[in-house]
C-alpha cells in the first residue's frame, strides 16, 4: 500500500521538547497545542515520504491506563489512535510501562500485513531497534525523526539511528509551532489563578457537624505539639457551636464556621511565604483549605470523640460508590428535606439517553475540570421534571447536595481526573468540577428569572 504511518513515543517528543525549551524533560513544564502539533506531524510526514498519510499512532503512559484529558482530546481527532501503556512509580520517578513493547507490535503488524510503505518513528528508544529491522525486511522503508537535543548531542539511540533509511531532526522552530514553555515567576511556584467561583467554594462555612469534627483535630494536634515540646496539654471543655470539644482552644476559626484570616493557597498563614506540595498552610493545628475538602468530600466521616457522640443517633449517613448510593443506619449525618427531594441524574436518565451520554463523553467532552461540571449540571437541568428545582438547588450556593456531589464526582472520575499522579484526588480538580456545575446552575437560573421580553 502506497502510504505512511506515524507512531510517536509521545514520552520521547515531548520530554524531548521540555528539555528544549524549558531546560528539564518534565512536561508540566510546557504547554501543548494538540491540534496544532498533529497537524504538524501530518504534513511533515507527506511531505517527507510522499505518501498519503493512513494513520498516526499516539503511545503514551497513564494512571491505571486511565485517558488523561490530553488523551481523550487526541483520539478523537481524524487519523489519530492513541494507545496507552501504564505509567508506575519507582525508586521517586515514573516510569512507563508497555509503551515500547505496544510500538514494536504494531510495527511488526503494519509491515507484516504490508499495511503501508512507509513508517514514520518518533522515538529515541533502542529497545525498538529489533522491530524497526523486521519492518526493513518486509519492504517498508523507515524514517526515524529526532527532536532537537538541548545540547546539541545525540538524544536518540545510535543503532536506531544507523539502522533507519531516512532521518530528520525536528528543530526548535518546527517545535514551538506547537509547544511551549510556562513562564515561572519566582524560587517557588505559584499556585493556579483560582476562579472566582472556586474561591467562593473554598470560603463556604461548614456543617457543624464537620466544624466541630475539624475543631477536635485541631485541639489534638496543639495538645500533642505542647506535649512534646515539654509544656503540659491543657484539659477541659470548650465548646464550638454548642458541641464539646477536649483540649486547647482552637484559634482562626470562628464559631460559625467562618474561614480564619491569614493564609491562603501557597502560605503558611503568617508571611506569604511559599509552602511547597500544600494547597493551604496552617498555624497552630488551624484546618488548611486541604482539611476542609476533605471535610467537604461526600462520605466523610468525623472524627471519633465527644463531638461526633453526640449526633442523634438514629441519623442516616450516605455512602458515596460506585454502586450509587446506600443507607448506613446509625450513622453520624442525616440527609437534609430539602435535598432529600432533588433526584440524581442517574434517577432522571434512561438507557437510551444514558448510551447518547457515553457517546458524547467519548467524542466531544475534553475533560477539562471546569467543563466536565458544565456537562453534568446541563444534562441533569434538561432531565428535570419540576423546573423549580433549579431555583431551590441555587439557593443552596455554593454546597452542592451530598447525593448530587458524589454523583458528579464520580462522573468526572472517568477522565482521569480522579487518578492523580501522586494516587491523591487533586483537590484544585474538584473545585473546578464544582465551579462548573454552579456556573451552568447558576445561568439557566437566572434565565428562569429573567422577564420574558427580555
Amino acid at each position: 500500500m502506497d502510504r505512511c504511518v506515524v507512531l510517536v513515543d509521545a514520552g520521547y517528543l515531548l520530554g524531548a521538547a521540555a528539555s528544549l525549551l524549558a531546560g528539564e524533560p518534565a512536561r508540566s513544564r510546557i504547554t501543548v497545542d494538540h491540534t496544532a502539533l498533529i497537524q504538524g506531524l501530518r504534513e511533515r510526514a507527506e511531505a517527507d515520504t510522499q505518501q498519503p498519510l493512513l494513520r498516526i499512532y499516539w503511545f503514551d503512559g497513564a494512571p491505571d491506563r486511565v485517558p488523561q484529558p490530553e488523551h481523550r482530546r487526541l483520539r478523537v481527532m481524524p487519523r489519530v489512535t492513541v494507545r496507552l501503556g501504564a505509567l508506575t512509580r519507582s525508586d521517586g520517578r515514573w516510569a512507563q510501562k508497555g509503551v515500547d513493547a505496544a510500538m514494536h507490535a504494531e510495527l511488526t503488524e503494519l509491515a507484516r500485513n504490508r499495511a503501508c510503505s512507509d513508517i514514520v518513528l518518533v522515538t529515541g528508544d533502542g529497545d525498538l531497534l529489533p522491530g524497526l529491522m523486521s519492518a526493513k525486511e518486509h519492504g517498508v522503508a523507515v524514517h526515524l525523526w529526532a527532536v532537537q537535543a538541548a545540547d546539541g548531542d545525540y538524544n536518540q539511540s545510535e543503532d536506531l539511528v544507523a539502522e533507519a533509511d531516512e532521518r530528520r531532526v525536528l528543530d526548535r522552530e518546527w517545535i514551538t509551532r506547537a509547544v511551549r514553555a510556562k513562564e515561572l515567576t519566582g524560587t517557588c511556584s505559584p499556585p493556579p489563578a483560582p476562579r472566582p467561583e472556586i474561591a467562593a467554594i473554598l470560603s463556604a462555612p461548614l456543617p457543624e457537624s464537620a466544624l466541630a469534627a475539624s475543631a477536635e483535630r485541631a485541639a489534638e494536634a496543639a495538645a500533642a505539639a505542647a506535649s512534646v515540646n515539654g509544656t503540659p496539654s491543657v484539659t477541659g471543655t470548650q465548646s464550638v457551636n454548642g458541641t464539646p470539644v477536649n483540649g486547647t482552644s482552637v484559634h482562626g476559626t470562628s464559631v460559625h464556621g467562618a474561614p480564619r484570616e491569614g493564609g491562603g493557597a501557597g502560605t503558611d498563614g503568617t508571611d506569604g511565604t511559599c509552602a511547597p506540595g500544600s494547597a493551604g498552610g496552617s498555624k497552630g493545628g488551624v484546618p488548611t483549605p486541604k482539611d476542609l475538602a476533605a471535610l467537604r468530600a461526600p462520605g466523610h466521616q468525623p472524627a471519633a470523640g465527644p463531638a461526633a457522640a453526640a449526633q442523634p443517633a438514629n441519623a442516616t449517613l450516605r455512602w458515596s460508590s460506585d454502586r450509587g448510593w446506600i443507607d448506613r443506619p446509625g450513622a453520624t449525618v442525616g440527609e437534609p428535606p430539602e435535598t432529600a427531594s432533588l433526584p440524581t441524574l442517574a434517577q432522571l436518565t434512561s438507557a437510551e439517553q444514558r448510551w447518547a451520554d457515553r457517546e458524547e463523553d467519548i467524542t466531544t467532552v475534553g475533560g477539562d475540570p471546569f467543563e466536565v461540571g458544565q456537562v453534568f449540571a446541563r444534562r441533569w437541568m434538561e432531565r428535570l421534571p419540576d423546573p423549580a428545582h433549579v431555583q431551590k438547588l441555587s439557593t443552596m450556593y455554593p454546597r452542592i447536595p451530598h447525593r448530587i456531589d458524589g454523583e458528579l464526582l464520580r462522573y468526572a472520575a472517568r477522565f482521569g481526573l480522579l487518578a492523580h499522579k501522586d494516587d491523591q484526588i487533586d483537590e484544585h480538580d474538584r473545585y473546578a468540577i464544582r465551579a462548573g456545575f454552579w456556573r451552568e446552575i447558576d445561568v439557566r437560573a437566572a434565565a428562569e428569572r429573567a422577564p420574558v421580553g427580555e
